[in-house]
């Protein structure tokens, strides 16, 4: 089985030209910037947190470790451009799997450890590993299982938990990173679709080291390390535990299940901050029964993205005494705006920001022309951390306009300093009768119904209309669901128009969403034309 042939897109010349005067883009390879990272901070802890594979060592260790695997990758043949995967959870080895194959200038291809056969089966028939790594089982996946369905020809598969990842990691250390293009494929992370498979998103060395160096900058001044849970195989935990602390020369510490009252634990027994990234995170601790003083002097800050920020919500965190603060991105743009700590309050409580350094956007309506600050508008960017391309070339070509905007699919809305508030996606927009529903702000509203914890907005089917608003509601512990009289009094109140209201409620005891937090809409959708 060959390398898969993945053609990167063409970015314009200017672009380029920018991004390497800027400093953004370098000849830089990911192993060696990993490599470099790891033995600067060798001394720094590595914990993983678990009640399955617990593990406690030194970053210095995992570069050790992750040094042999990447000499057994070597001895089978795996070199520059050629493809490893991992499925794994939160645990030492898939950071030092990453490592390894990142030095042998191989394609990183994580995949997140909740995905079943049929995403897995699609992935690996797309990107055609040479090795993949992965565990017997673990939670509901028994990954083993999974595998034996599939057609591996030319894939040798490595098992966490037998003798085969041992027999990998006892060659002989490979002495350094490999040279490899900086402009190549480094790593592609996988989006899960709806009812479509899901979509392999490339970065190169390039881009995915100008985003480690763009988010790494934007951070406060925090001492404490923070426990991360989103999985190392989405962008979030990637970023947050494999990659930036590495550029910051923090500790890594890892947990493999969001547990809220085990994390609490943790972060008093060992000084952590936790609940970067989705809202879900955040809000899982602080409505926890055990959350109290120790736990709030170690959230000192909340930067919230990966998936909407009610106002609501924001506030809350702001008057327990955390300093809030909103990002954006995707997979395909990781960051592409932000506001920072040192914001003025009303921002960072309003909106998610301007557009990150070396990054540029507009707003735009359906026929691309720029719209003005104060009206909404699909949301296009450009900037040095900006993917270069799917796996699938027609989706490449969908995704970019001729003059290169990336096209993101997010509704915004720009004030007038430049910073963006996102409104929406357009998949997400409920349309009644012909008229718009903002998803995003009906939501925003919901959450301050008494006994309201969490709402999900989505579009269900209607006979006469084509569509209707139904809001899945999560309540808070010992409260009674409310009735839409409640509910459209909440709204009617705070002046939202009637023909926004919802009008179907169902009550949910957790709403759908992978580790990384985000609520996935359409599993609501699919629940309600079931």
């Amino acid at each position: 089985m060959g390398a898969p042939q993945w053609s990167v897109r063409s970015v314009p010349a200017q672009d380029v030209a920018r991004y390497v005067a800027d400093g953004w883009w370098t000849d830089e390879s990911l192993g060696h910037g990993l490599a470099t990272g790891l033995r600067a901070h060798a001394s720094l802890p590595f914990v993983v947190h678990s009640a399955f594979r617990p593990w406690s060592g030194t970053l210095g260790d995992v570069l050790d470790l992750a040094r042999h695997l990447a000499g057994g990758l070597r001895d089978r043949g795996v070199g520059p451009g050629d493809v490893v995967s991992f499925q794994l959870p939160n645990w030492m080895e898939a950071a030092a799997t990453f490592y390894a194959a990142s030095f042998v200038g191989a394609v990183v291809v994580p995949v997140v450890h909740f995905y079943g056969a049929k995403e897995l089966g699609y992935i690996l028939g797309a990107s055609t590993p040479k090795v993949h790594v992965t565990a017997l089982a673990f939670g509901h996946q028994d990954f083993a299982a999974n595998l034996s369905a599939l057609d591996l020809a030319g894939t040798e598969v490595v098992m966490v938990g037998d003798n085969s990842f041992d027999v990998l990691a006892s060659a002989e250390p490979l002495d350094g990173p490999l040279a490899v293009d900086a402009g190549a494929p480094a790593l592609v992370g996988w989006t899960s679709g709806t009812t479509a498979n899901p979509k392999g998103v490339i970065h190169s060395h390039r881009t995915i080291w100008s985003e480690v160096r763009q988010l790494s900058a934007a951070q406060p001044p925090y001492s404490r390390p923070n426990l991360v849970g989103a999985p190392v195989s989405h962008a979030i935990g990637m970023l947050a535990a494999l990659l930036m602390p590495l550029q910051l020369g923090q500790a890594i510490h890892l947990t493999d299940v969001w547990d809220p009252g085990a994390v609490l634990r943790i972060m008093a027994d060992h000084d952590l901050g936790a609940g970067g990234g989705a809202t879900f995170f955040f809000t899982s601790l602080v409505d926890h029964p055990d959350f109290g003083a120790a736990h709030l002097e170690r959230m000192t800050y909340a930067g919230m993205g990966g998936s909407s920020v009610p106002r609501a919500v924001a506030e809350r965190l702001t008057d327990l005494g955390i300093i809030v603060y909103r990002m954006y991105g995707s997979t395909e743009h990781p960051s592409i705006t932000g506001c920072t700590y040192a914001d003025p309050l009303e921002k960072r409580l309003a909106t998610d920001g301007p557009p990150l350094p070396g990054v540029r956007i507009r707003l735009a309506d359906e026929a691309g022309a720029d719209v003005r600050p104060g009206e909404p508008g699909e949301i296009l960017s450009r900037g040095p951390d900006c993917f270069v391309g799917y796996t699938d070339p027609a989706l490449t070509a969908a995704a970019f306009d001729a003059d290169g905007w990336y096209l993101t699919g997010d509704i915004g809305v720009a004030d007038q300093d430049g910073y963006v508030t996102i409104t929406d996606r357009k998949s997400d927009v409920i349309i009644r009768g012909g008229e718009n529903i903002s998803a995003a702000e009906v939501e925003e509203l919901l959450v301050r119904v008494p006994g309201v914890a969490e709402a999900a907005v989505v579009a269900a089917p209607d006979e006469r209309l084509g569509e209707h608003a139904c809001a899945f509601l999560r309540l808070a512990p010992g409260s009674a669901m409310p009735d839409l009289a409640t509910v459209r009094a909440v709204l009617d109140g705070a002046g939202l128009a009637r023909q926004k209201w919802p009008e179907q409620l169902v009550e949910i005891a957790e709403l759908p969403r992978p580790p990384a937090g985000k609520v996935q809409k359409f599993a609501l959708r699919a629940r309600l034309r079931g």
